[in-house]
């Protein structure tokens, strides 16, 4: 596979989990949203590190240590942003913990959340 294929399966791969969170969004499936939301800035990011380094990104959810491999300068909100998000990764994988991302994924949490998430996607896609 060359790295323009490469690139593109994560795009894409990206697109398809961040159009089931907005399915899951609508379902009020909230916590399972926010993991697929993660899942998506995650993927764009890995292939935009791809782009601009031509490196296998590695396999590590940080979304701010990712952010920083792909050459991306974050605010301080932004950071925060991500920092937050990156915990969706952890909370919906793990039974023992998942139970605190269900509680705290309201419907009000979630859609704001979900909408930095889309800023966030759309912040990384001007890179492209």
């Amino acid at each position: 596979m060359t790295e323009l294929e490469l690139i593109n399966r994560y795009k894409q791969s990206s697109l398809r989990n961040l159009a089931t969170a907005r399915d899951l969004i609508k379902t009020g499936h909230f916590d399972w949203a926010l993991f697929l939301g993660q899942l998506s800035i995650e993927k764009l990011l890995k292939a935009l590190i791809l782009k601009e380094s031509n490196q296998i990104p590695p396999h590590i959810h940080d979304l701010v240590k990712l952010t920083e491999l792909a050459g991306l300068k974050l605010d301080q909100d932004k950071k925060d942003w991500l920092i937050e998000i990156t915990r969706y990764h952890i909370q919906a994988r793990y039974d023992d913990i998942k139970y605190e991302l269900y509680k705290t994924a309201t419907a009000v949490y979630a859609k704001i959340w979900f909408s930095r998430i889309e800023e966030l996607i759309l912040w990384i896609n001007k890179r492209f």
